[in-house]
Order: structure tokens, then C-alpha cells, then sequence
């Protein structure tokens, strides 16, 4: 079900215990900040670190960068074989060039990556900077629930679960913040789902763009592309029904696109909108993109919107 609370004194909107429904993004599972170390710094202090804030492991960084990682487990094993923790550095008992990941994957590609390279911390980077790190413990809920891929063989059911939209389903997925008083800088909204062969369908129908590399895939294979793809449109369409979901009646006043890349069908996409700047007289510009579940950016651009707010109802 929808769930609807003040966190912080932000208003938060979440539809992620829903059957089938998308799993959350890795940086609103991950912690932070995280305890770091330099490379010089002897094991014995790094082990008294570990042991006065009760953490497993510590990330070794350089220039904010997570050059490697070293855990009570490689203490413990450093002592138990006798080292001198005075003498050995860091730097010379760490894991070198950690398997990192960033905070905009999913949890499902969280815990594929911590699987493949058999690690249970992952350190979360972004533009090149440390800003969090998610663990075994962080996804064991998603993993024993099963809750980690969506349920293709369930229906897509309509419900209300927002004051500002008339229905949501249980593939997608949201999450939106906000102020009490409408929109600032800073606040933002996440909107993502599967577009589908029916999306690109109805968009053709419903748009009159009968481009064939949309819907015949034997032409679209003998394109650049290879197989058929949604149309652009249709999936920055995605960034419009992010902003439907932050707080407010939005009206749509502006948006700026670039496409980055094509997006197959059958593939997650998730619109991400940040406030930026607030112009005044309830108009808000927004910094938006779309990413694909691997992390790649295929679509950026900047949104101009009016926040009004909802008409009283009864």
C-alpha cells in the first residue's frame, strides 16, 4: 500500500510494498556517511576505529575516492597472524579498487553485483565522490521477500494513492519530496516503469508517429539500433509524470530534452526531477534525466513548471 509520513519535515510519498511493484533505488537503501581512512593510517588505529563505532568495515580513500576497503575480517586476520599493527599501513592490508556501484541502480543490480564479485559491502559513488555504501544487511529485507523483481504475471491494478494524481499502478513505482508548504530548491521526485510493446502501441495510435523502427522488427533490425525502440517522446514522457507526483497541482510550462540513447522495449526506465531554482511567482526550473536500470542516461534536459496549489475538495 501507499505509505504517506513526515520524515524530517518532508512529506513523503512512496508506493514500494505494492506486489510486483519496482524496487528502490540504491541511494535510499545505502548509509552514509561513511567512516573513511587514508592508506597511511596504521592497521592498529584503523582497528580501534572499527572497534569504537561498531562498524565493519572502513573505506580507504584518496583525493574522496575510493581507492579500497578494509574490514574486521582482515583485522582480525592481520592480528591472529601475528603482524605488528603499528608498523603495517592500511594501505598495505586494504582490498585494492573496490567494486563500487552508484546511487541511482536499483537494489535488484545492488545485490547482482555484490553476488558476482562475492563482497558484502559496496561503496556508492557519485561524480567520482564517495556519498554512501550499502551492504548484505542493508538488502537482506528486499532479498527474503522476494520483493526485488517486479511480478510480470500480475495485472497492473489502478489505485488512488496521491491527493494530486487519479490512479497509480502497481508495476510502477515513486517516490516524491517536498516541503509542507510546496516546492524549494532541493526538493525532487522519482518516477519509473517498464515500457512496453502495448506503451509503444498506444503511443503510436494515440500520437499518429507510425515510425516503423517502433514497430516493425524486421525493419528495426536492419537499422543502427538493431531491434525496435521506443519513441523518445514516449519516454521522456516519463519525466512529466515525475513531476505530476511532487507535491501540488504541477502545470507543466517548459522542457528542454536531450537524448542521450534509444531505450528498448522491455526496458525500466526511471525519470529523476530536481528543483534547482525557484524563479518566483510559484514557477520552479527543475534539472530532469532518465536512466535505464545499467545506469546509463538516456535522456537530460531541464523542466520550467507552476506549482498551484490543490483545489479544495467536498
Amino acid at each position: 500500500m501507499c505509505l504517506t509520513g513526515r520524515v524530517e519535515d518532508t512529506f513523503f510519498f512512496e508506493a514500494a510494498e505494492l506486489p510486483g511493484m519496482f524496487v528502490p533505488l540504491v541511494r535510499e537503501v545505502m548509509s552514509g556517511p561513511v567512516e573513511t581512512v587514508t592508506a597511511a593510517v596504521s592497521a592498529r588505529e584503523a582497528a580501534t576505529r572499527l572497534r569504537d563505532r561498531d562498524i565493519g568495515s572502513l573505506v580507504v580513500v584518496e583525493d574522496g575516492r575510493p581507492v579500497g576497503i578494509v574490514t574486521r575480517t582482515d583485522v582480525v586476520a592481520l592480528f591472529a597472524a601475528g603482524s605488528d599493527g603499528d608498523t603495517l599501513s592500511v594501505g598495505e592490508m586494504m582490498s585494492e579498487n573496490p567494486v563500487t556501484i552508484g546511487p541511482d541502480a536499483t537494489v535488484t543490480v545492488a545485490a547482482e553485483t555484490l553476488s558476482e564479485h562475492d563482497v558484502s559491502k559496496l561503496p556508492v559513488v557519485e561524480d567520482g565522490e564517495l556519498v554512501g555504501i550499502v551492504t548484505t544487511t542493508d538488502l537482506a529485507d528486499y532479498v527474503s521477500t522476494g520483493a526485488m523483481e517486479p511480478t510480470a504475471s500480475v495485472e497492473p491494478q489502478r489505485h488512488r494513492y496521491r491527493p494530486d494524481t487519479a490512479y497509480e499502478c502497481e508495476d510502477w513505482y515513486f517516490q516524491s519530496y517536498g516541503t509542507e508548504d510546496g516546492l524549494g530548491v532541493g526538493d525532487r521526485a522519482i518516477f519509473a516503469k517498464t515500457i512496453t510493446d502495448e506503451d509503444v502501441q498506444a503511443f503510436a495510435d494515440a500520437s499518429g508517429d507510425t515510425n516503423r523502427v517502433h514497430l516493425e522488427a524486421d525493419f528495426a533490425a536492419k537499422t543502427r539500433f538493431g531491434e525496435r525502440i521506443a519513441h523518445g517522446t514516449l519516454v521522456s514522457g516519463l519525466i512529466s509524470a515525475a513531476l505530476a507526483r511532487l507535491p501540488g497541482l504541477i502545470i507543466y510550462l517548459s522542457q528542454q530534452v536531450t537524448f542521450r540513447g534509444p531505450v528498448s522495449l522491455g526496458e525500466r526506465v526511471t525519470a529523476h526531477c530536481t528543483v534547482v531554482e525557484d524563479l518566483g511567482r510559484s514557477r520552479y526550473r527543475l534539472e530532469t534525466s532518465l536512466e535505464t536500470d545499467a545506469g546509463e542516461t538516456v535522456v537530460e534536459g531541464q523542466a520550467t513548471v507552476l506549482a498551484d496549489p490543490l483545489p479544495e475538495e467536498g
